[in-house]
């Protein structure tokens, strides 16, 4: 089938590559023009597609990118992968809104369109839908198949990559399912069909505010337990050792990525306009880890207070950028705030991450450097955001003066623990 990916970014590309892999003729569509030129290039910018696999595509002729609009035309099966931000508090939907106005000028009768970008439920059917059937003069459900299938990309994650995930799917109808099931079911093991694309926007908004819930609660605890006296890695262990009624969660300086600074707002915004009330849970845990990277500043402030050092002045070494680890994926990332707010107090900010490579919103005065024996030696504290494996950790307990660990990954008569 001749198959449209609109948008080419972490979701959009493992989708579009495997697609090409299975046979069908694949094109990429982004509007941004350095990605198509990169792409075009055979160089990969995610780390679930490798270069190497992007370039066996495009030899092959079954994968295209381009920023050409009119290169959409003739679609069997077109899939929206576009970014949902929000915007003061609400969801941002126009990349959604503006994909839809694209594909409507050349939908087809008996053609598929797939939403997968991550949004309130009712966007398919309220919102992506209309505008589809205004464009285009077709009818979703009569005259073409329309359904949603929430991305579940775990960037970096070696085990459970997009093949094997189970996709969740759903149509319009009863043969928009089918449609949308069949084209998974040749790029996935497993396919778990619910019952309307609202079923299928809720889930994922569940799955995330589950994480980011959990994430609020052993946040809360690490700084409590610090209080306490208690190390709250240990309990979090002995926990884990439960072999039901309990999943491992850990601290860290924030939540990262488009998924947990973001999804649980959009069903939480939902839940206001339609029912006017709030949900509490998410806002509790927004509270919490939106403000994990001040109570890190502070952590900061206090072991230089512990040396007799002002901030002002101070050498910090940042050991990460991304919000996970071995991903060069810093959107939404804690680390950027941390760099922020340190620089802003008038802390001299470097900062190493191998992964992070495209440009990040950071204030100009961040240092980008290399973890280096020097660097660390010359930092009055280094604090460790993101435990890439690729970093010398060995390195790092023995030249660094005081580090500041938020992800347990040293340990040393220097080190300091979330």
């Amino acid at each position: 089938m001749r198959v449209v990916v609109v948008g080419q970014g972490y979701v959009g590309l493992p989708l579009a590559i495997r697609a090409a892999e299975v046979g069908h003729q694949v094109i990429g569509y982004d509007v941004d023009t350095r990605r198509v030129k990169s792409l075009a290039a055979g160089e990969s910018y995610v780390e679930d597609v490798s270069s190497e696999r992007l370039a066996r595509a495009l030899a092959r002729g079954t994968y295209r990118p381009s920023e050409l609009a009119r290169d959409c035309g003739g679609f069997d099966v077109a899939v929206v992968t576009v970014p949902t931000p929000l915007q003061d508090g609400a969801p941002d939907l126009r990349y959604i809104e503006e994909s839809a106005h694209t594909l409507a000028r050349f939908l087809r009768p008996g053609a598929t369109v797939i939403l997968e970008s991550t949004t309130y439920p009712g966007t398919t059917e309220e919102l992506f839908a209309p505008i589809l059937e205004d464009g285009s003069g077709l009818t979703a459900g009569a005259d073409f198949h329309l359904g949603y299938s929430p991305e579940r990309i775990d960037p970096g994650n070696t085990v459970w990559g997009f093949q094997q995930t189970p996709k969740v799917v759903s149509g319009v109808d009863a043969r928009s399912l089918k449609a949308v099931e069949s084209f998974y079911g040749d790029l996935v093991d497993t396919t778990v069909p619910v019952r309307s694309p609202k079923e299928a926007e809720l889930a994922k908004l569940l799955e995330n505010t589950f994480r980011h819930v959990n994430i609020a609660l052993v946040n809360e605890i690490a700084m409590f337990a610090r209080h306490l006296d208690i190390d709250v890695w240990q309990a979090i262990e002995a926990a884990s050792s439960k072999p039901f009624g309990f999943m491992k969660f850990t601290p860290g300086p924030g939540v990262g990525g488009h998924c947990l600074p973001i999804d649980p707002s959009y069903l939480n915004w939902r839940v206001q306009r339609e029912l006017g009330q709030n949900f509490r849970f998410v806002e509790l845990a927004n509270d919490i880890n939106n403000h994990m990277p001040e109570y890190v500043t502070r952590r900061v402030i206090d072991a230089l207070n512990a040396k007799r050092r002002s901030v002002n002045g101070s050498k910090v070494l940042l050991l990460g950028l991304a919000y996970k680890k071995n991903t060069g994926d810093a959107r939404e990332s804690p680390a950027v705030r941390i760099a922020q707010l340190l620089l802003d107090m008038g802390a001299k900010v470097r900062a190493a991450d191998p992964h992070v490579v495209e440009s990040i919103k950071v204030d100009a005065r961040l240092v980008r450097v290399e973890p280096t024996r020097k660097e660390l030696a010359a930092a009055d504290v280094v604090v460790l955001l993101t435990d890439h494996d690729s970093f010398d950790y060995q390195m790092v307990t023995e030249h660094a003066s005081f580090v500041l660990d938020c992800r347990n990954r040293v340990s040393g008569p220097t080190v300091e623990v979330l």
